[in-house]
């Protein structure tokens, strides 16, 4: 039997695998948040076949889902399932302007992650062939600063672009083309949700890079530092 166990914010939950279903949201068996922009049903959670299912019932919110080792990660948008079969997954969201991190971990669960021998865990290995500039990645980390500075999971305000420029010095242009540099690469290389489109509007980019950011390990709390770094490489002073 793969018994199921959900944290968020330090607590634990162990949907049953007799109940039909195990539900996230504002409301249900796991009351996130009265953020107004949360579905009251967002995530579902099922057990058919022998299967955890994660599942997403809302119809505006998508979900980011990845291992623990952020190597592997798919994007849940609304009306789609995927199965649960991680020893520990990442569920990162975004409601407005709070992204939320649930964490599941399932007793024998089917899949395993193998890591290389020179896998460090900051998440190069998983990205692969694409790179970033310094600036770029400081960029990224400015976003993300919030949910890298958490104590476990919860939630976290993602800054605005303003605020994100100003915490690096950087004039609010200068911000806004470098997001666009860093959107461009990532959706060059599959990651859904930072580009325009039919249906598929970049008003929401700045949440879903942090969602993808942190899920990934493309940036952790080694990578804070860089915020207080100017160009140079210096560290900046008061």
């Amino acid at each position: 039997m793969n018994g199921l166990a959900i944290e968020f914010a330090g607590e634990w939950f162990r949907p049953s695998e007799e109940d039909a279903t195990f539900d996230i949201g504002r409301e249900g068996d796991l009351a996130i948040d009265d953020n107004p922009y949360l579905h009251r049903r967002f995530l579902r959670i099922v057990h058919e076949d022998g299967i955890w299912w994660l599942c997403n019932v809302g119809s505006l919110i998508s979900a980011t889902v990845c291992d623990a080792g952020g190597g592997v990660q798919s994007w849940l948008p609304p009306g789609n399932r995927l199965p649960m079969v991680f020893p520990t997954t990442s569920i990162v969201f975004t409601a407005g302007p709070t992204t939320y991190e649930i964490t599941a971990q399932l007793d024998n669960a089917p899949y395993h992650e193998i890591r290389s021998e020179d896998d460090d865990g900051s998440g190069a290995t998983t990205i692969g062939a694409i790179s970033f500039t310094k600036s770029q990645k400081q960029l990224i980390v400015a976003l993300a600063e919030p949910m890298l500075r958490r104590e476990g999971t919860g939630l976290s305000e993602i800054p605005s672009s303003a605020s994100a420029a100003r915490r690096l010095g950087w004039a609010g242009t200068r911000f806004n083309r470098k997001l666009d540099n860093v959107c461009e690469k990532l959706d060059r290389i599959g990651v859904k949700g930072l580009r325009g489109g039919p249906g598929a509007l970049a008003t929401n980019r700045r949440a879903r890079l942090v969602e993808y950011a942190v899920a990934s390990r493309l940036v952790t709390q080694s990578d804070l530092p860089l915020l207080d770094e100017t160009e140079t490489g210096k560290v900046a002073t008061a």
